[in-house]
């Protein structure tokens, strides 16, 4: 992996439906989105040369930007065409892939931006665990965030977009700082909800717990673990989970596209095991 600035590296970047120069993929500084928020993007891992549930994730794109009120100028068949495309152009074999798409510079710019263009652009870098190794193999080290997810009528909360990201990025520098990992992200409601960057599970009894999505991404990984469960004929529930019940579970793990399957060691003072269920889940996830 290249220790290199992001926009200084060799290679292409799909953009607005051709290759580019790396160095040269730029935006404006007067781009809407900069100043106004709401891009939209993706994460997505690439193993073996081929890109997981590529189509699952570029129909949450689509779905995104008309969430965000503006549709991409490409079809799902195109984006995944120029998504594999990169990947080949820049020989990546197990990495990461950002799609991302904006409202750019044009005849508005203030808050409405509706005459403005749309771009999209595919990257792709070999990328390693998002978590360091050991401390995903022991378990990482969670903390309570201040910052809470905002109800459903205050945020497009079901969009992968770039405004929802802002909590996040200040949470994991205060966290750090500290000696965490990530935050658990609780929700206006007070109920547990999710981490800067991936949803939450707790082991109870032999079965999993998640709370129930309705105010933050139904992520793509979470819905393949549950799936996974379902095969292993693990329980598995969707529903409110306060934060006093983090104390009784037997084990707690993280899913997502960077994270995959992570199992949690420590939220605060609590201290967990990595058991025997993540264990398991994280390797049939591993076989997917």
């Amino acid at each position: 992996m290249s220790n290199k600035s992001y926009d200084d590296r060799d290679g292409v970047i799909w953009m607005n439906g051709q290759m580019i120069e790396w160095r040269k993929a730029n935006a404006h500084i007067l781009s809407h989105a900069l100043h106004y928020a709401g891009a939209v993007f993706e994460g997505e891992r690439v193993y073996d040369g081929t890109v997981f549930k590529l189509r699952e994730h570029t129909q949450r794109l689509l779905d995104s930007a008309k969430i965000m009120g503006y549709e991409l100028p490409y079809t799902l068949q195109q984006l995944m065409d120029a998504t594999e495309a990169t990947v080949r152009a820049q020989k990546i074999v197990d990495g990461y892939v950002r799609p991302i798409a904006w409202r750019g510079s044009g005849e508005m710019m203030g808050i409405a931006s509706y005459k403005n263009p749309i771009h999209v652009a595919i990257a792709t870098w070999e990328w390693p665990s998002y978590f360091d190794p050991t401390a995903k193999a022991e378990g990482i080290k969670l903390t309570l965030s201040r910052w809470h997810r905002p109800a459903p009528d205050t945020a497009p909360v079901h969009s992968k977009t770039s405004s929802l990201y802002a909590i996040c990025t200040m949470i994991k520098h205060e966290v750090e700082k500290k000696g965490f990992h990530d935050g658990l992200m609780l929700d206006w409601r007070g109920h547990v909800a999710e981490s800067t960057g991936a949803n939450f599970f707790m082991v109870k009894n032999g079965g999993l717990h998640t709370p129930t999505p309705d105010c933050f991404l139904d992520g793509i990984t979470r819905r393949t673990v549950m799936d996974l469960a379902h095969l292993r004929q693990l329980p598995v529930q969707e529903r409110t989970i306060l934060p006093e019940e983090l104390k009784t579970a037997d084990e707690i793990f993280l899913t997502g596209t960077a994270a995959e399957v992570t199992p949690v060691g420590q939220i605060d003072d609590m201290k967990f095991k990595v058991g025997p269920i993540t264990k398991m889940l994280a390797e049939d996830f591993a076989k997917e």
